[in-house]
């Protein structure tokens, strides 16, 4: 093994910013063979780097693991998978194709994305496909003092709504210049007040495929192609400190 990959460990799941490197995992029952790619661009068409994990030295159970001492956040990385390839037990490994971490906190790629080379088998779809990205750690960001509310659910009003369907119109009040945006929520803050809530559901807010919605479903999240996590933070901390709950 290279004096700059480690066996890494199977907790946690994903990839995360230690101060060694970036510890990678994955879990897969049926997996034979793993392949981590790493990208310099999120557009590059190849990896620059394409390390394979060792059944002995890098998995645990069902859990794949490495970690990569070099590399930090912001790196772009990818997986191919070997296996069966059964579709009548379920199984459709096919190591041509280039897989999204199931874990990944941030995606890029979309510029270039093909569902349709995504779903050729034999094809090798790396030029076409997502990646994930190495997010920060979390617990480096600055909450500002935020804290749970720890409202009793006996208490709990709720109130369940669209971010781009609650802010777009304008007879939402919200600023021209935010409708339809996360930044629109907060200014809506004093409507919910005048209603009692105490809690706020966000409808669908994470990244997805468009291909995966009907047709008439495409726009139920605000943007498919960006899930801004500092946005999201924002919002929780305006809530909290109006003495709202996002679930």
């Amino acid at each position: 093994m290279l004096p700059n990959i480690l066996q890494g460990q199977p907790f946690p799941i994903g990839a995360t910013f230690t101060p060694n490197g970036v510890n990678f995992s994955v879990f897969s029952k049926s997996c034979t063979g793993l392949q981590l790619l790493l990208f310099d661009e999120p557009n590059s068409p190849q990896p620059s780097r394409v390390i394979q994990l060792h059944k002995k030295h890098n998995k645990t159970f069902y859990y794949w693991h490495i970690l990569v001492s070099d590399i930090a956040a912001g790196q772009v990385y990818a997986y191919r998978a070997d296996g069966l390839y059964a579709p009548d037990q379920g199984l459709r490994f096919d190591s041509s194709k280039v897989l999204l971490d199931p874990y990944a906190r941030a995606v890029v790629g979309w510029d270039n994305y093909s569902r349709e080379a995504a779903s050729c088998f034999g094809k090798d779809n790396c030029a076409q496909a997502l990646r994930a990205v190495v997010a920060d750690d979390p617990k480096t960001y600055d909450w500002e003092g935020d804290l749970p509310l720890r409202i009793p659910y006996a208490t709990t009003v709720i109130y369940e709504l669209h971010i781009d369907g609650f802010t777009r119109h304008p007879s939402s009040g919200v600023s021209p210049e935010k409708r339809g945006k996360y930044a629109g929520l907060i200014e809506k803050i004093p409507y919910l007040q005048e209603l009692g809530i105490t809690a706020v559901e966000l409808l669908p807010i994470h990244q997805f495929d468009p291909n995966d919605a009907r047709p008439s479903h495409k726009n139920y999240s605000v943007n498919q192609k960006v899930f801004p996590q500092r946005a999201i933070a924002k919002i929780l901390i305006a809530y909290n400190t109006s003495k709202y709950r996002i679930l």
